[in-house]
């Protein structure tokens, strides 16, 4: 099997062990930006989709890390971060949209009115599909580099024409799911999450900084009111290498002698 150093290795495995060993000796540092795709290809004589499987190949084994419209940069040590779940209606969105239970970073948000569901996302909410609705996505981010996204959808039904009806816009910005229905007088009763691994699609991980493919837990969440209707679903993306996820499950006192 030819490996990095082989003269019949593929052109992407030779220039992925050249930028290995110039990490090695230093010549790269942890959060040093590398040169652009076109200087690379300049220098190892050779095009830039190369390059891009070199770099794409280095990001699937945490050598390098992609950032959207920067470039790509060496990779730096970081710590895992834990991703506590907690089901309970009134701490289960605690804090601004879906961002993580004591979550230290930034994000960044944009709502978007009048969407017509995707069928998936329609059959989550009950509704016909095409009906119109509040798309949000998120992006979290900590030292300025996304770490996690989400996208939110709540139906126009349910908020058009209400100070609530944009999840991070009026008086309500970013006070959750919970807390905003109430303005309307809904009480969220449950909510639901169905988590299930994912490959990371092309678009995901460039927001990301990880390799297209890269595994990834994708959380589906459904808020339902005492109905049973739901008022809102989301998906949150979560890169497996970056988040330990947790649940957090109160049981009832045992009764003695059950």
């Amino acid at each position: 099997m030819a490996d990095g150093s082989s003269d019949k290795a593929a052109p992407y495995l030779r220039v992925a062990a050249v930028i290995q060993e110039r990490i090695a000796d230093g010549s790269w540092a942890p959060g040093d930006r590398l040169p652009s795709r076109t200087e690379l290809g300049d220098q190892f004589g050779v095009g830039e989709n190369v390059i891009r499987r070199a770099q794409e190949l280095l990001i699937s084994q945490n050598i390098l890390e992609g950032r959207p419209g920067a470039g790509t940069y060496v990779r730096a040590p970081f710590e895992r971060r834990v991703l506590p779940r907690i089901p309970q209606p009134a701490t289960a969105d605690a804090g601004r949209g879906p961002a993580p239970a004591g979550f230290t970073g930034t994000w960044e948000a944009d709502s978007t009115a009048k969407v017509p569901a995707p069928p998936a996302i329609a059959a989550r909410l009950g509704v016909e599909a095409g009906e119109l609705c509040v798309r949000t996505a998120y992006e979290f981010l900590t030292d300025r580099l996304p770490v996690m996204l989400a996208t939110s959808w709540e139906p126009m039904t349910v908020t058009a024409g209400t100070l609530v009806v944009l999840p991070e816009g009026g008086p309500y910005a970013g006070h959750g799911v919970t807390a905003r229905m109430a303005q309307l007088g809904i009480t969220v009763a449950r909510v639901v999450e169905r988590p299930r691994p994912v490959h990371a699609g092309r678009d995901q991980a460039q927001l990301l900084g990880i390799a297209a493919g890269a595994q990834a837990t994708l959380i589906e969440r459904t808020h339902y009111d005492t109905t049973g209707r739901p008022v809102e679903t989301a998906d949150l993306l979560v890169p497996a290498d970056r988040w330990d996820i947790t649940y957090d499950i109160t049981l009832p006192p045992a009764a003695l002698g059950a």
